[in-house]
């Protein structure tokens, strides 16, 4: 996958979120650290799991939770003209818990997904899997 300049990368899991901009060009991937605000994990995921006696799964709803806050900032951001494309690499559960919230704005700015969980990993891996995508 080839990126634009200025291409925004958001690396998350249900917990952790590492925001990146190419600062490269489309033939040389160069990812830098991009600064974002803190994630607003307080809300509620899609409400496909609702913790319950017979739910018990409140770690499930807090990933939710944060992973629908991480889209929410993600559709500031666009709407706010700040994002201008943008590969959302995601561990699976994350990212399908992700796709509920894009905003139709976010959708047009997608370049491309990746269900692979890269938190916690080198920023060559990212740029490594972005590159065989």
């Amino acid at each position: 996958m080839m990126l634009p300049r200025g291409t925004t990368v958001a690396v998350a899991d249900g917990e952790k979120l590492n925001l990146y901009r190419n600062s490269g060009d489309e033939a040389v991937l160069k990812l830098a650290p991009a600064p974002h605000a803190d994630v607003d994990s307080s809300g509620q995921g899609s409400g496909s799991r609702q913790s319950s006696s017979g739910n018990p799964d409140q770690g499930q709803s807090s990933e939710d939770g944060f992973s629908a806050g991480i889209v929410e900032m993600l559709n500031k951001g666009v709407l706010d003209g700040k994002i201008e494309g943008l590969v959302v690499v995601a561990a699976p559960r994350a990212l399908g818990e992700m796709r509920k919230h894009y905003h139709k704005a976010l959708v047009a700015q997608l370049i491309g997904e990746i269900a692979k969980d890269l938190t916690g990993h080198a920023v060559e891996d990212v740029e490594t899997a972005i590159k065989a995508a």
